[in-house]
């Protein structure tokens, strides 16, 4: 692209002065793409979507805006190729386009699908009619929009997908919401957020874009706000320690740090199918997003007899992947968001070298020519033999291509092993053994927010390891922030409160139609 872009953040359904500010450079060859605005005023944000944003959203029923969701799905779809030719610039290969930005459309059909078994009404039941006396008096939980505005603090590595998976439920539940994208990659948010308004699905104040500083935005949040949070577990920390969201019980949900796991059944040999599934997903998280998915697989685990093996095949898959220029049709992964990720993941993969070793990969890439200011890095795999007495492995998450390779004795130690992450999003585990998986779910499922089984019977139409499903919960407990999104229905429960009433049941009844 050869014109610079000059973002503008959208407050009180107004574009305001654009650019001027800190230039963005592509991931691939370093050249400027866009340039940030001027800071924002939060102040006339909340105001504007409390006073006016709320009010539109929740004069309107459950169903009608699913359909406002299936509208802004529709107008994304048919200018997809346009957020494809700057997602380009990220990094990003064409596949790694598809996971971000038709994976944050089809969040959007998925909840306006949702919508359709939702009450055409303001107000939804919760759970079912309780008798509290035996006279004329009756208990329901009611569930309502907040009256307040959602924040949504967004990271770089899914500039499309990010925004739009907090906006599905946040939008349907009735509550408006400040987007406030990662710097990095603003350009491709902004696009996909200017598509949105343009099509004339939202209602005012629905949506705003906050560019660049949040400022003192949080510090105005009070019991009716919500912020939801991806990124670093240090800022998620500042965040929720934050006297105003303390003393206001602002609701906060984080996703955050999380040394997501594989394992390989104990039963498993070499010419077993689940041998080559395993190695093909465990190659694939390393290299989509050029590994930048904080559900990607950050430690491989197989049985000591297999070590050799696995190591030898992930190896030879590594070497085939050809990196470089996204755009075109041969590469297989692109580059890092920018070089201060690509030196972040050589910091981290440093770290990592004093409890493992480099087995292939491990080193920025200068690739020459257009591409030599691109932030490439190798694909790389680690081998940790002792980890049951190591710590790192378990604890740094080197946010690119970077995974470890790790050998288990038995289930116990692999469920040992597996929940050394302190909680993670995500969890798979190849085998055919059911009383292994039965084993394995059991011992590792309250460390883990989502578990995904595969054999060989199932595999074909397994959505993959680091696919986070509108449909299922996406979080995960302890050091991967304790939160929520997605689920269905349940993702909308950050935005909605549940109120228990009581009342005769012929109030009830009327009460139940607002």
């Amino acid at each position: 692209m050869s014109d610079v872009i000059a973002l503008a953040s959208y407050a009180a359904d107004v574009w305001l002065p654009a650019g001027g500010g800190t230039e963005l450079v592509s991931a691939i060859d370093g050249s400027i793409v866009a340039t940030m605005p001027a800071e924002a005023e939060p102040t006339v944000m909340l105001d504007y979507a409390r006073r006016v944003g709320g009010p539109a959203l929740r004069a309107m029923t459950f169903q009608q805006r699913g359909k406002m969701l299936r509208a802004l799905a529709d107008a994304l779809s048919a200018r997809k190729d346009e957020l494809y030719q700057l997602s380009f610039l990220t990094g990003a290969t064409r596949g790694d386009n598809a996971f971000d930005i038709d994976g944050g459309i089809g969040t959007l059909f998925v909840y306006a699908s949702k919508a359709k078994a939702l009450p055409d009404t303001h107000v939804m039941l919760d759970g079912g009619r309780e008798a509290i006396s035996k006279g004329n008096f009756a208990g329901q939980h009611i569930l309502a929009p907040l009256s307040g505005v959602a924040v949504h603090i967004n990271a770089y590595n899914f500039p499309v997908w990010g925004m739009l998976e907090k906006l599905a439920p946040t939008l349907l539940a009735g509550v408006p919401a400040i987007v406030k994208p990662a710097t990095t990659g603003a350009y491709l948010t902004a696009a996909a957020f200017r598509i949105m308004i343009d099509s004339g699905a939202l209602p005012p104040g629905a949506v705003q874009l906050l560019l660049g500083s949040t400022g003192d935005l949080i510090n105005q949040l009070g019991g009716q706000d919500s912020v939801a949070f991806t990124g670093s577990a240090a800022t998620a920390a500042k965040l929720k320690a934050n006297p105003n969201v303390i003393a206001n019980t602002v609701r906060f949900t984080a996703e955050q740090d999380s040394l997501n796991a594989s394992v390989l059944g104990p039963e498993v040999s070499i010419e077993s199918p689940e041998f080559d599934l395993f190695v093909k997903e465990a190659v694939r998280e390393i290299t989509q997003k050029a590994g930048q998915k904080c559900t990607a697989i950050r430690r491989i685990m197989v049985s000591q007899a297999l070590l050799e093996p696995v190591q030898q095949a992930i190896v030879a898959r590594l070497s085939k992947t050809a990196v470089g220029d996204p755009r075109e049709e041969t590469t297989r992964m692109g580059a890092l968001a920018g070089l201060p990720q690509r030196d972040d993941v050589a910091d981290n993969v440093a770290r990592l070298r004093g409890e493992a070793e480099v087995v292939t990969g491990g080193e920025a890439l200068d690739l020459g020519g257009s591409l030599g200011q691109g932030a490439f890095f190798a694909p790389t795999l680690l081998r940790c033999d002792n980890p049951a007495t190591a710590e790192m492995v378990h604890a740094v998450e080197a946010f690119g291509p970077v995974s470890t390779l790790m050998p288990y004795g038995d289930l116990d130690d692999a469920v040992a092993l597996a929940n050394r992450g302190l909680g993670s999003l995500a969890m798979s585990i190849f085998s055919h053994d059911p009383v292994a998986v039965a084993a394995l779910v059991s011992g590792t499922s309250v460390f883990h927010g989502r578990i995904m089984v595969v054999d060989r019977d199932s595999a074909a139409d397994a959505t993959g390891h680091g696919a986070a499903l509108p449909h299922l919960q996406h979080g995960g407990p302890g050091r991967a922030g304790g939160g929520a999104e997605l689920g269905g229905v349940i993702g909308m429960m950050p935005y909605l409160q549940r109120t228990a009433l009581q009342a005769a049941p012929a109030t009830l009844d009327l009460l139940a139609g607002l």
